[in-house]
């Protein structure tokens, strides 16, 4: 107990150091706030969960990766009741976190300081979109602002889908939305829309200012990581942890082939509905297998998932 106090205050030492350096955490901080991640790392300490997991994440649905981190006791990465560009698409990608709030002249100017002293350049919204690359999303906390609040619109959103191939998750209103629905794949989610656009001067109008990137965030009800891997489909999106991000698709993947085998064996007629949707016998458990190395070549998980899979069964 002594223990986990002394490494909460360092951590909390961490923050207030980066809050005193400028918004963006180091690679320090990063990692020590991501510990049960032990794979890739990018040069700013954000966890690289493999493209070759959020491959096989476009395939998950809310309900299965909900389940795995409820079970991880993880109850606070769904949020739900999005707006949607390109509805019918699934969104994944590795989590860029933006922090905005409420401008206020003062703390501007001082962040406006430090984006000089880091050689940043332009506006505070275009800072944390420098940062994107390659199945990033850019996920941002913009206070659920609504008149004079929207900072992406589509030249923006073109040059998030140029550095990303991906959408955003934004908690806010956007503009330019037709626009943004001519970019094609930018699969998006968003609170509302209004035509109005984003205020940045802190000597007159202000209307935001950016506090945080790569941080911990609130969207919604969820809390967000730099580096969880993104899923949005079916109106939510769920964030999750990179250490729990091959369980999720694993755990996947035997639920979606358990599904095929039970459809189609209660199709046949060979097991009740009560076999299907109970515990299932050692016989049912055998009948799997075979079933699964009969069709190897015909499933949708690739061979080599599914030959682990056989590899890992007892029976």
């Amino acid at each position: 107990m002594q223990g986990s106090k002394y490494w909460l205050l360092a951590v909390l030492l961490f923050l207030a150091y980066g809050a005193a350096q400028g918004q963006q955490i180091t690679r320090e901080q990063l990692i020590a706030l991501t510990p049960e991640w032990k794979g890739d790392r990018f040069p700013d300490g954000r966890p690289r969960v493999p493209d070759t997991i959020l491959n096989r994440m476009k395939l998950v649905t809310l309900e299965e990766a909900w389940a795995v981190l409820r079970n991880e006791h993880y109850k606070h990465q769904y949020d739900g009741e999005w707006k949607t560009i390109n509805p019918d698409s699934v969104l994944v990608g590795r989590a860029v976190t933006a922090i905005f709030m409420p401008g206020r002249p003062d703390i501007h100017r001082v962040i406006d300081r430090f984006g000089v002293r880091d050689k940043r350049v332009k506006s505070q919204n275009s800072w944390p979109i420098d940062l994107l690359v390659q199945r990033d999303v850019y996920v941002v906390d913009q206070f659920d602002a609504y008149e004079d609040g929207p900072t992406i619109g589509d030249n923006l959103g073109n040059s998030i889908y140029a550095k990303t191939g991906n959408g955003i998750v934004y908690d806010g209103a956007i503009r330019d939305i037709s626009g943004l629905k001519e970019i094609g794949s930018f699969t998006s989610f968003f609170r509302s829309y209004h035509p109005s656009h984003h205020l940045n001067n802190p000597d007159g109008e202000l209307n935001t200012t950016l506090i945080g990137i790569n941080q911990p965030t609130r969207i919604g009800k969820a809390t967000v990581m730099p580096g969880d891997v993104v899923l949005g489909r079916d109106g939510g999106v769920i964030f999750i942890p990179p250490h729990l991000a091959e369980k999720v698709v694993r755990t996947s993947e035997i639920v979606r082939l358990r599904d095929m085998f039970g459809h189609q064996r209660l199709r046949e007629g060979k097991y009740t509905p009560g076999q299907i949707d109970s515990r299932w016998s050692d016989e049912i458990e055998r009948d799997f297998s075979k079933w699964l190395n009969d069709h190897i070549d015909d499933l949708p998980v690739s061979r080599s998932q599914v030959q682990e899979l056989l590899k890992e069964r007892t029976w």
